[in-house]
């Protein structure tokens, strides 16, 4: 053969060979996020980013499609028979990812495991007085009371395997307040689209395809490669430069520049999470604070005067460059209960805090904590320093902690704070699981769950327990107003800001951004 001829022919073998491994590994995907999952325990933590990766593995009964709308997974049909009853239809031919089949015995199991006392989670399955069993592929589940959201409460319920757990001693959640592990930590066995193959928490997480998932397969992934890159900078560098190929979020002084990338497209749009300032109105002396033998957090004077004094239109503008909307309740546009008239911040007046501190008995101030995650949240520890220093003007000096959110949450769960940085997003997309597990008196079963600065209302528990029976949806809506006005009068918390989705990926990176921030990997196609 002419020696040019073979050459030529040798190239286009190569070229050929090239393209082909090419668009072999454009299936693997590389995810990065500011923070990592604490747990591969589904159950150890009600923090949406570790519940949300992990729903890639762990199925619901109940989940979301590509249009946020309630679906069936596991449980292909339900209804309820009397006010307190519900029965549950569960898909057939579903197998864990080790094997075994899923089935009654597993719901009932997780149940268990769900409101056990290390859980986390506990607020999923609260409204449930019991299961039974009415067959292998059927149950009943019974609430305390009438609760006629349970279908959407339930969507963010994962199922484990009974026999898994029993085999690797994985019965109870790891405990993250008192840092107990067990085997479900680092491994996992789900019915979802995708199963753990390796596990270094802080560095990286290698997700690939079951092979036996039950349902019709969308993506084209072979492999998921997840990093954890806290550093803003170091994380926006590693997408512009092709290290990897999705992440969020995005940081907000570099949304322009994703944005104008030739290869790269910036996905952006509203969350259903609100940002705000928690505060310890239990203790009657602060953990944190210059001020002895009593708590000034318990004087509304003084949560009006913390509340007046910050600047959100320069936290909004400056901070979060115009990707969130100020906030005035704790629930965001697009969540049942959510009312535009109601989310109105008072107005911020330095002077009008130094009075009302001054009226207080406070005149020059004084000192207390405020804890922050610095790995969770969109500029989170940025947003602290900023409430410090808008504190400080009136007065109320800070001692700031912020700190990785795998010490941070441990700590906040302990209710070892005084001043403190949350975000919530509510389960069943409904106003009521706000009330419910944040604001709400704390008591068994989860509710108060997050009531961190443990406010107690015996009027608004009156209302949040109205809310959760009541099925005429005007009756509901009139009672989730009452609530609302009680707490903005009372200000047991400080609203700040519901904040944005900012997520960059490669342009030949299909998926599909959830209002909730979740990233559904099994939507995700690579061309």
């Amino acid at each position: 053969m002419n020696p040019r001829l073979l050459s030529l022919l040798r190239s286009a073998v190569l070229a050929v060979a090239c393209l082909a491994a090419a668009a072999a590994g454009a299936k693997t995907l590389r995810l990065a996020n500011q923070g990592d999952a604490t747990s591969m325990d589904p159950h150890s933590l009600q923090e949406s980013f570790q519940l949300s990766f992990l729903a890639n593995i762990y199925e619901p009964l109940l989940g979301r499609n590509r249009k946020f709308e309630l679906e069936p997974i596991l449980a292909t049909g339900w209804r309820q028979t009397d006010p307190t009853t519900w029965r549950f239809e569960l898909r057939r031919g579903v197998r864990f990812q080790d094997g075994t089949p899923f089935g009654a015995d597993d719901v009932l199991f997780t149940f268990e495991r769900t409101r056990a006392e290390s859980s986390d989670t506990k607020l999923y399955v609260a409204p449930i007085k019991e299961m039974r069993k009415v067959d292998d592929h059927t149950i009943d589940i019974v609430t305390h009371k009438p609760y006629p959201i349970l279908p959407d409460l339930l969507s963010g319920w994962l199922m484990m395997s009974k026999a898994w757990c029993e085999k690797h001693g994985a019965q109870l959640p790891m405990d993250v307040r008192k840092k107990h592990e067990n085997y479900a930590t680092l491994n996992a066995n789900g019915t979802g689209p995708f199963m753990l193959k390796s596990r270094q928490p802080g560095v990286r997480t290698v997700l690939l395809p079951n092979p036996g998932w039950w349902g019709k397969v969308e993506h084209n992934l072979t492999e998921v490669i997840f990093t954890p890159l806290a550093n803003d900078a170091t994380r926006n560098a590693a997408l512009m430069s092709g290290e990897i190929d999705v992440m969020e979020p995005v940081p907000l002084q570099d949304t322009e520049r994703v944005r104008q990338h030739p290869q790269l497209k910036l996905l952006q749009g509203p969350e259903l999470r609100t940002v705000y300032i928690g505060l310890d109105v239990f203790r009657d002396e602060l953990l944190q604070s210059s001020v002895k033998g009593k708590n000034p957090l318990k004087d509304h004077r003084v949560r009006q005067a913390l509340y007046q004094a910050i600047d959100e239109d320069t936290i909004r503008a400056k901070l979060m460059r115009g990707a969130a909307q100020s906030a005035g309740m704790l629930v965001a546009p697009g969540v049942r209960g959510y009312e535009a008239a109601l989310d109105k911040r008072l107005p911020y007046s330095p002077e009008a805090a130094r009075k009302l501190l001054a009226d207080a008995g406070y005149p020059e101030g004084f000192e207390l904590g405020l804890q922050c995650p610095n790995d969770r949240y969109v500029n989170d520890a940025e947003i602290c320093q900023a409430v410090a220093a808008m504190w400080a003007r009136v007065g109320v000096r800070t001692q700031l902690t912020a700190e990785t959110k795998t010490l941070y949450f441990p700590k906040a769960l302990r209710r070892e704070v005084t001043t403190y940085l949350l975000g919530w997003q509510p389960a069943a997309n409904d106003g009521h699981n706000t009330l419910w597990a944040l604001l709400a008196t704390p008591k068994g079963g989860g509710q108060g769950q997050f009531n961190l600065g443990r406010y107690s209302n015996p009027k608004l528990d009156e209302l949040v327990d109205a809310i959760g029976v009541e099925s005429d949806a005007a009756r509901r809506k009139q009672l989730m107003h009452d609530a609302w006005v009680l707490v903005s009068q009372d200000i047991p918390v400080l609203p700040l800001h519901h904040q944005a989705l900012a997520w960059g990926a490669r342009r030949n990176v299909d998926l599909v951004q959830q209002p909730d921030n979740s990233m559904p990997l099994r939507y995700i196609v690579v061309h």
